[in-house]
This record gives C-alpha cells, structure tokens and sequence, in this order.
C-alpha cells in the first residue's frame, strides 16, 4: 500500500513507520514547514489550514497521528487551546481535504485516545460505552467528530481510542523510570485508578492491522486485553527494574504539581477493553504487563 502518515515524529509515529515499510508498504511523511526536507515528503501546514490536495491525494491509506502532547505541560486555557486546536484543526482540515479528492484513500486512521471515557472507576469501557465528562473527553469527542467527514464520504474511518502507550523513548513510562530506577517509584494516589495500557510494537500492529482489514470501522479501542490498576502496574514495574515501588505519592502533591491535569490524567480510572479489536481477530504481541515492559525495556527474566 502507499500510506501518508502525520505526527510522524511522534513516540507512535516513530515506532510506526519502520513497521509498515517492513510490511513492505511505501510510507510518505506529511510534515509542517520548516522540518528538514527529505524524500517521500508532503508538507502541510494546519495552523494555517493548508494542504495541497494534489499532494496528499493516490494515497491508499491515510494514518493521522499528529497533535500536541497534552501531559507536556500544565493546563492553562491557552494551552487547552493550544492542544484542542493541533487535534480539531488538522483533522478537519485533513477530512475534509480527502473527502473532496477525486480519488480519495480507501481508508483513514484517525487517533484518539482512551481519555474519551473519562474517570469511571472499575467500569468495563467498550467501544459503544459514552463519553465521560472534563476537557479530555470533551476535547476527544470533538477530534474524533473533526474525521466525519471523510466518512460520510465515503472513507473507512477507522478512529483509535489509544491507551498508554508503553515505550522508554516517551510518554508516561519514560517519565517513571527515573524514580524508579532510583528506588523512589511507587503508586500514585490510591492506586486504584485503572489504566489501559499497549506496547508501542502493538500500537503500531494495531494500525496497520486496521489499514488491510475491511471490517474495522469507526472507533476501536487500541489497549491491550487486560487493563491493571495503577498499583499493580507501578508493583509490576518495580519487580522488572528490580526496585521497590512502595512510595505513594499523594493526591494532594499531584494537583500542586500538574493542577487540573492531575485528576484528569493521573488520577483517573479507564478500563477499556479491546472488543473490536479482538471481534476482529486481531492477535496482540504483548498481551500481559509484565512480558511487554521487559520487552520495551529490554529486562529478560
């Protein structure tokens, strides 16, 4: 297949594009002005809603992975602002712009996240579950109603409700291992809060399992078939460092630190299940915790 592929430089983009041309695929990069010019390249330019449709256009399948971090700094309105626009904007301008081509891709995988559901303790969150309440899910429905329309043109639109992605080289496991490496690691809050997590060589398996297979369609839940609780992840984590992980950090401490986002991110409870995924055969590398962070971080038993 020739794939475009946004956020391209992303902790998922960056594991991504090596898969697919395994595959044997042909992957282009679309890229904002200024990155340093390569081959297999289309720039485009969000903020200010360009793109050359004659550029992104022969495609057969279109990934769109780009936004800004949302845990890369603490919420002010302008960063809210910052974050809903880099997700909203581009995937309008993105949709739209295939919805209109004159041949457009056979599919388009739109990234989401799991924070669609919101803190909902020890619910099981499908597919069809509702969205939750806060600016994360809130900003999550908007983004994910931006790639309407390329489906109600006609595009397999594929929506990946991603959970945490599990990878040293970014994300939330690459800000933990500094204190657990130390022997400072431990849960967060009451550690109860469920997380819904995926390896990094899944995420990437899970993509390209939704460009070749018809069936997926609309949103699908990119986590791993068990989620855990914070403690037990934080537990399983000191056991493959082998480190302790008794040092709690207390809810109080975290809203000092990260405000709004602490409750919304870090003390939130999403238990998604992968149901489409698995209803489509869909066959994960790394199903259980413990085997895929010895496999991100390289810890044989």
């Amino acid at each position: 297949m020739r794939i475009a592929v946004t956020g391209s430089s992303g902790l998922v983009g960056s594991g991504l594009l090596p898969f697919l041309a395994a595959q044997g695929h042909s992957v282009t990069r679309v890229v904002r002005p200024g990155t340093r010019p390569g081959p297999d390249q289309v720039v485009w330019d969000p903020d200010a809603g360009r793109i050359d449709p004659a550029a992104i256009g022969g495609f057969d399948g279109v990934v769109h992975l780009a936004g800004e971090n949302i845990a890369g700094a603490r919420w002010t309105s302008e960063r809210k602002t910052l974050i809903r626009g880099s997700r909203v904007k581009s995937t309008r301008l993105l949709a739209g712009t295939l919805a209109k081509l004159s041949r457009p891709p056979r599919v388009l995988i739109s990234a989401s996240a799991t924070g669609y559901y919101g803190d909902r303790g020890d619910e099981l969150l499908t597919e069809d579950s509702p969205p939750g309440a806060g600016f994360p899910p809130e900003l999550c429905r908007d983004w994910e109603d931006a790639a309407e329309t390329a489906a109600q043109n006609g595009i397999r639109t594929v929506i990946l409700r991603i959970g945490v992605v599990l990878s040293p080289a970014g994300g939330a496991l690459a800000r933990m291992l500094p204190p657990f490496k130390a022997g400072l690691g431990g849960p967060v809050g009451s550690g109860r809060q469920y997380m819904s997590w995926i390896a990094l060589d899944d995420v990437a398996g899970v993509i390209h399992h939704a460009l070749v297979n018809a069936s997926l369609v609309g949103p699908v839940n990119a986590v791993a078939p068990e989620s855990v609780t914070n403690r037990e992840f934080t537990r399983t984590l000191g056991r493959v460092l082998e480190r302790p992980a008794f040092f709690a950090v207390p809810p109080f401490v975290l809203r000092l630190a990260f405000g709004e986002m602490a409750d919304a991110l870090l003390l939130a409870s999403v238990r998604a299940v992968p149901a489409k995924l698995e209803a489509s055969g869909y066959q994960f590398l790394y199903p259980e915790l413990e085997g895929a962070l010895r496999h991100v971080l390289g810890k044989t038993k």
